[in-house]
């Protein structure tokens, strides 16, 4: 547990995946002093619920200016994400952002200027590894040689459209930054953590809209092609999730090794076991069922020690970096082909 000197302010709550950002931090013994967001997001009633005793501030200046507080969370809108970071960061605050943490190459550079600049951290919450417990007990089977040496990674990102609840800049390429460049973060993080690579090349990306003509500006399917090393990875996103699925999404990772292979049943097993986090391992010996849902979450614990220590035990800067970078590479060779 960490001790209470990690403080935070939370600044925008339009997406619930504020939800799980303060709950992760708060179980760590991190302590948050307030919250503010524009106007009344579809989240705000959840949000309250959740932590009914953490006061709303009127303006977000007085958690910038606050010098208890240490780190910011941040869940804006994604076209105001950038901003509000390097205001945080410029007035000493470490930050964690809900994805997208940019929407564009220019703010990255800019954010990326002010993290040399400053030395703050500047953390992206990739939920899909880092809040999965299977994703962690795959990664450390594959780093022990469980299924040889590592071929491909094949990941299924669906999610659930839930229109009703949805901002209109969710529809909006410009202000979210496309399928790509939003959740084709999460597939590219952890592409790149299971290859161990510093760095890979988009071979393809492209991006359509088939089932939302009356939101042009939107795209409700994606898929890329990534190569590190001798590594390849096909990634899929869309927003198709059928109603009659309990959950958000049913989404996959298949880790295909020269030994074996591994695939994750993140969130539902369809029609078989009750439950999240499953994991199947096959390799020449055995078929084996692993259920993680036991698998303790080290993201937010090994943050909190960051901001203490001015580690990197959560991530580095240059990994978030090029998460970032390669999305934004993906989303452009995307729409340079024009979407469907």
């Amino acid at each position: 547990m960490l001790n209470r000197d990690v403080v935070i302010g939370v600044i925008g709550i339009d997406h619930r995946h504020i939800y799980g950002m303060l709950e992760g931090m708060l179980a760590t013994g991190a302590r948050a002093k307030g919250w503010w967001t524009d106007g009344d997001p579809a989240p705000l009633a959840g949000f309250v619920k959740r932590f009914p005793d953490l006061p709303r501030v009127t303006a977000r200046q007085a958690l910038l200016d606050d010098p208890e507080i240490n780190l910011i969370l941040i869940a804006a809108p994604p076209q105001t994400r950038a901003a509000l970071a390097i205001a945080a960061m410029e007035h000493g605050k470490d930050v964690m952002l809900d994805k997208p943490g940019v929407i564009s190459a220019q703010e990255l550079e800019q954010v990326t200027a002010v993290v040399q600049a400053t030395g703050r951290i500047w953390s992206v919450d990739f939920s899909e590894r880092y809040e999965v417990p299977s994703v962690l007990k795959a990664l450390e089977l594959v780093q022990g040689g469980a299924i040889g040496t590592l071929v491909q990674t094949l990941a299924m990102g669906p999610h659930r459209l839930n229109r009703q609840t949805r901002p209109d800049w969710f529809f909006d390429r410009a202000l979210y930054g496309g399928i790509l460049g939003d959740i084709g973060t999460h597939q590219i993080d952890q592409f790149l953590t299971f290859a161990g690579a510093d760095d890979a090349q988009i071979i393809s990306a492209s991006a359509a809209n088939y089932a939302n003509p009356g939101d042009p500006d939107f795209q409700d399917f994606g898929e890329m092609l990534l190569q590190a090393g001798d590594v390849r990875g096909y990634a899929r996103m869309d927003w198709y999730t059928p109603d009659a699925l309990p959950n958000w999404g049913d989404g996959r990772l298949t880790l295909l090794g020269t030994q074996g292979y591994i695939e994750l049943r993140k969130y539902v097993d369809v029609a078989g076991r009750a439950g999240t986090d499953h994991l199947f391992w096959v390799s020449h010996s055995a078929v084996t069922h692993i259920d993680c849902s036991d698998v303790p979450l080290t993201y937010f614990r090994d943050l909190g020690q960051d901001v203490l220590t001015r580690g990197t035990a959560a991530g580095t800067f240059q990994h978030t970096h090029t998460v970032t970078r390669l999305a934004l590479q993906a989303q452009a060779m995307a729409d340079a082909k024009g979407v469907k």
